[in-house]
């Protein structure tokens, strides 16, 4: 037997995973608990500075003081949930970052409604005033409580424009330029903070205090704004060509300096502004259409109007300030390589699902893409996906037809007779909300592992 069958006869050792590597696999769960662990060291400073607590006056002035240091503490974590950290945009997932950024400002904004309620409450009824009274009071006599008001104005604003009903009703654009204003609303609570939190006037309270703050903004700033502008002075990205895919859809190409230095994974967005009038003042993601090439990165945009639409209007020559490249839905996802490994995309969706369906690893007959879409004329990239399956032997299904006419072909029984053995595969999946949040329950109740389902979803 020669050496090189031996090789091929043996079974490959698994790759040792490194200490490095367990710490970022564990970072969805470790920075939940490292966010509660510093909720707890908030609770213990008010717990240090309070002795006892008598009577109701002093058990609502008790309740507005935990509210606000909770309230207070929560709003630099919000901040630096949204900091577009790379090593949690990597590993942890630019959406499940949003998602855990808009639950933790409900609490935020609830938080700040139980502190002004018991705090004007607790005061009245220890200077034995009425309400209004009451609030007048600390509002006009308190100092940096006019501050603080116009914070809470502000904070509570922003709450309701980034409600579910609320968001439907605006542009990307618009609720972009309202969420700016939490950065004031934050800014005027810590000086109110500083000035009239019992709890934080010296020792190591107020030290964290300063430390967290000032920490979250210098990392927003280094992470937002510094390190964007250099590298936009570095890579110099410009519009080379917008070409039309289909109806509505364009892919823009951008050129520049050291693509390479950017470390794109395939199934990766950026963050586009394109400097031009009516786009410069918004970033909005979007989704590499094709793998990382060293001379050009290519990105397909639908029409869904305002900044998408302006985008088919670009001429060659535009410079584009590029913040990224950030998502975790890459093949860093995967958690079992030998599965087969099954591709699901509906609409532009197949954007980020076309440089998997080309890169990701996975031996000749194990790689499945179903693309879902109503018309043959709204198939994107067809020709380079029959090329792509022609040189994996991979396999390729387009799913067309409306749904009224030919039924939804993405429940769990249509799945399961479009995919033999659907349960022993790994899927990745991407297209409009409702349509990713239908066939994750219908891969579930196909038999397939929640673990097993990855998607991204870019819903502001």
């Amino acid at each position: 037997m020669s050496t090189a069958t031996q090789h091929r006869g043996r079974r490959a050792a698994p790759t040792p995973v490194r200490p490095p590597e367990l710490a970022k696999a564990a970072l969805p769960t470790l920075v939940p608990v490292l966010i509660a662990v510093g909720a707890l060291a908030v609770l213990a400073i008010w717990w240090r500075d309070t002795s006892a607590v008598r009577g109701a006056d002093e058990w609502l002035t008790g309740a507005s003081r935990i509210a606000g240091l909770l309230a207070g503490y929560g709003a630099p974590v919000l901040l630096l949930l949204m900091a577009r950290i790379p090593v949690l945009e990597r590993e942890v997932g630019a959406d499940r970052l949003a998602r855990w950024h808009a639950i933790g400002g409900r609490y935020v904004v609830s938080l700040v409604l139980v502190h002004l309620v018991t705090v004007i409450w607790g005061y009245a009824l220890t200077a034995h005033r009425g309400l209004v009274s009451e609030t007048g009071q600390l509002v006009f006599h308190y100092p940096e409580m006019l501050k603080a008001t116009l914070g809470t104005l502000l904070m509570l604003g922003t709450g309701v424009v980034s409600a579910r009903a609320a968001r439907r009703r605006l542009s990307y654009e618009a609720w972009y330029y309202l969420h700016l204003a939490t950065y004031l609303a934050i800014a005027l609570a810590f000086a109110h903070q500083l000035a009239n939190g019992a709890d934080l006037i010296e020792g190591p309270g107020l030290l964290a205090w300063w430390a967290l703050y000032l920490g979250s903004f210098a990392i927003l700033g280094c992470f937002r704004l510094l390190l964007p502008f250099l590298r936009d002075r570095r890579h110099r990205l410009r519009v080379a060509e917008v070409r039309p895919e289909a109806d509505g859809v364009v892919s823009v190409f951008l050129t520049g300096r050291d693509l390479e230095a950017l470390r794109c994974e395939p199934g990766q967005f950026f963050r586009l502004q394109f400097m031009t009038p009516g786009l410069r003042w918004a970033a909005n993601p979007y989704s590499l259409s094709a793998p990382p090439h060293p001379r050009f990165l290519r990105f397909t945009v639908k029409d869904l109007g305002g900044h998408s639409a302006a985008v088919a209007r670009l001429r060659p020559g535009v410079r584009v300030r590029a913040e990224g490249p950030y998502g975790a839905f890459t093949a860093r996802r995967r958690v079992a390589p030998g599965r087969r490994v099954l591709l699901i995309a509906a609409g532009v969706g197949i954007t980020p699902i076309r440089t998997l369906f080309e890169t990701l690893p996975a031996h000749q007959g194990q790689l499945t893409l179903l693309y879902r879409a109503r018309r043959a004329e709204d198939v994107l990239f067809r020709d380079e996906l029959e090329r792509v399956a022609a040189r994996r032997r991979a396999r390729l299904e387009l799913l067309l037809g409306d749904r009224r006419t030919v039924g939804d072909p993405l429940t769990a029984a249509s799945l399961a007779r479009l995919v033999p053995g659907l349960k022993g595969h790994e899927v990745f999946l991407c297209g409009p909300p409702g349509m990713m949040a239908a066939t994750v329950r219908e891969l579930r109740a196909a038999g397939v592992p929640q673990h097993l389902i990855h998607h991204e979803s870019f819903e502001f």
